[in-house]
């Protein structure tokens, strides 16, 4: 079996999409890519994440050549693949439905640093340019809003898209970037939030970098 490890990962993060609330129903895809054998690992289009087995996961070259699976890869496999081809940095790709990163994503918007926690993403979470889903637009709009700096896009009226050096990183930055949505919206609702300097933000930034182990 053709990288067992990568579909064991997305086997039990895509139930973790579903049991932190990061969507609903068979919502969201994720992807990891193995650079040293240029393949990429992805969850199936319209499975249950509940029901997905490491036979399930499709494993494809980067021109979509499907190496071994028998199912439809994830709708949204342009998207992953354009990330792959434009960020060398990233080698996970998690794209969820979240209620409040989504909310944000539909007023067309970008999520402001309203909380420092956004700084595991960068010094905002710009909103891309709506396309229809499992389009080419759709995937070149998300990885121009990414650009080389940020590591989470908003999807406008879709949803959000984060990405990181392995899956950890990206299913880290997809939680905190919904809790950092939903403190945005419950803040607007009673009035202005304060939005944290860039001058502190290029602090956080950096900081970040060496955070955890």
């Amino acid at each position: 079996m053709i990288l067992e490890k990568e579909r064991q990962l997305i086997v039990e993060y895509g139930k973790k999409l579903l049991e932190n609330n990061l969507t609903t129903g068979t919502g969201g895809n994720l992807s990891i890519l193995n650079r040293d054998q240029n393949l990429l690992a992805i969850s199936p289009s319209g499975v249950d994440y509940y029901q997905i087995t490491k036979e399930d996961i499709v494993i494809l070259d980067l021109e979509k050549n499907i190496i071994e699976g028998n199912n439809k890869p994830s709708s949204e496999l342009a998207m992953h693949l354009t990330v792959y081809k434009n960020r060398k940095d990233i080698n996970s790709v998690v794209h969820t439905h979240s209620i409040f990163a989504t909310s944000v994503a539909c007023l067309n918007i970008d999520l402001p640093p309203v909380h420092y926690m956004i700084a595991v993403a960068g010094d905002k979470v710009p909103c891309a340019d709506y396309a229809s889903f499992g389009t080419d637009k759709l995937a070149q709009n998300a990885v121009e809003s990414l650009g080389k700096k940020y590591k989470a896009v908003l999807l406008s009226n879709h949803g959000l898209l984060s990405c990181g050096k392995d899956i950890s990183e990206a299913f880290n930055i997809a939680e905190e970037i919904e809790y950092v949505a939903e403190v945005y919206l419950r803040t607007k609702a009673v009035g202005d939030p304060v939005i944290i300097s860039s001058e502190e933000m290029n602090k956080m930034e950096t900081a970040f970098k060496n955070y955890g182990q």
